[in-house]
């Protein structure tokens, strides 16, 4: 009905606001998805009806392993400054991934209370019919320092995957 096709016009417009919100927040330079139509785009809503997250995730073939270098002797603040600053390197060997995680974003108020985990935990479930991704399967696209962060803690390893990154040469 036209109803329906007017909700559905309106929400693909209101995920484009949030989407550009999101860049803007993440500091992104409107990187565009390879193909809008191959992407989902999840929503984490808050008791008080407001969007608290966002991550947005495409289909893509391969990813490539972030090499991971030795943390120096110090503090934990110390290390974890270092882990945000440091430039990070990864392998030029692609491996297979289903899954790239284009945007994951949470509200900075939001933060630290597993919004995000629980975003991918409904990706893994939902992405692809039937069938439950593992974490092998995913990759992040050019993270920033707290997503690099997220996605170590989130993996178990600094070694996760990553694809679509900018080449510093």
């Amino acid at each position: 009905s036209m109803k329906s096709y007017t909700a559905c016009l309106l929400v693909v417009c209101q995920v484009e606001e949030i989407r550009e919100m999101v860049d803007n927040d993440l500091g992104f330079q409107q990187v565009e998805t390879k193909c809008p139509s191959q992407t989902k785009t999840f929503l984490f809503i808050s008791n008080d009806k407001k969007v608290a997250g966002c991550l947005i995730a495409e289909h893509i073939q391969e990813g490539y392993r972030v090499i991971e270098e030795a943390v120096p002797e110090g503090s934990e603040g110390e290390k974890v400054m270092f882990e945000r600053q440091r430039a990070w390197c990864c392998s030029t060997n692609p491996e297979p991934a289903l899954c790239g995680i284009s945007r994951i974003w949470v509200f900075s108020m939001m933060r630290r209370r597993g919004i995000a985990s629980r975003m991918i935990e409904c990706l893994r479930n939902n992405f692809i019919y039937g069938s439950y991704l593992s974490k092998e399967e995913i990759a992040f696209s050019d993270p920033t320092p707290d997503g690099k962060l997220f996605a170590t803690h989130y993996c178990g390893t600094s070694q996760f995957l990553v694809y679509n990154f900018n080449v510093v040469v």
